[in-house]
């Protein structure tokens, strides 16, 4: 009895440590998302560029997603299960939103400005790898940190794509390149939605 109590005691501890774990490394990774999202949509605007202006939309998406991961964070897996869900919805919107923009573009847009779409780009690739190694020790934890890691793994995927995006503009000196990368971040943001929502609604039915 006092072997099973002391075993008991110790697991407790143990997720309590993990939480501890997890909310710091939450925290660190919504700061991180917020400052970027402010210097790159700067970017940005600077550059004239829509994968920039995307990528940057999709910073400031997951500071919000970040925000609910640490809400739920000692709750239980029904409310982890509408935490992903919330997120799967704000991604959708992002992703919606960045189709808009990048259809304005097509219209309206010159070729964006290279070398600023470089510097900004891989400051906001140095910062996703940063969150990307923060987060991949609790990828497989629960649902909560899985959709987390799921979407720092996709800003990096987008990352790599405005910088190819970049040096496109600037071998070719056409907003093609530019506005190829935003449609295909958007295109990114519904398939994460899509899993996020799907995966979520599962796991709420299954209660």
């Amino acid at each position: 009895m006092a072997d099973d109590c002391c075993n008991a005691k110790s697991k407790e501890l143990e997720q309590l440590a993990q939480q501890s774990d997890q909310r710091r490394v939450l925290v660190i990774v919504l700061a991180i998302n917020f400052v970027m999202f402010m210097i790159e949509f700067g970017g940005g605007l600077l550059a004239g560029s829509a994968s920039l202006m995307a990528d940057s939309v999709d910073m400031l998406g997951d500071a919000l997603v970040y925000g609910a991961s640490i809400f739920v964070l000692t709750r239980g897996p029904r409310w982890k299960a509408g935490a992903a869900a919330l997120k799967g919805g704000i991604v959708l919107i992002f992703g919606l939103g960045v189709l808009v923009q990048t259809g304005f573009k097509i219209v309206y847009g010159v070729p964006p400005s290279s070398g600023l779409m470089l510097v900004f780009a891989g400051l906001a690739l140095v910062a996703n790898l940063t969150c990307l190694a923060l987060l991949w020790r609790f990828r497989s934890q629960d649902i909560n940190m899985s959709s987390t890691f799921e979407c720092s793994r996709n800003d990096v995927a987008a990352n790599i794509g405005v910088l190819v995006a970049a040096m496109l503009v600037g071998w070719l000196n056409s907003a093609w390149p530019d506005i190829f990368v935003a449609a295909v971040i958007a295109a990114l943001f519904l398939r994460s939605a899509y899993g996020l929502l799907s995966q979520s609604i599962k796991e709420i039915r299954a209660g």
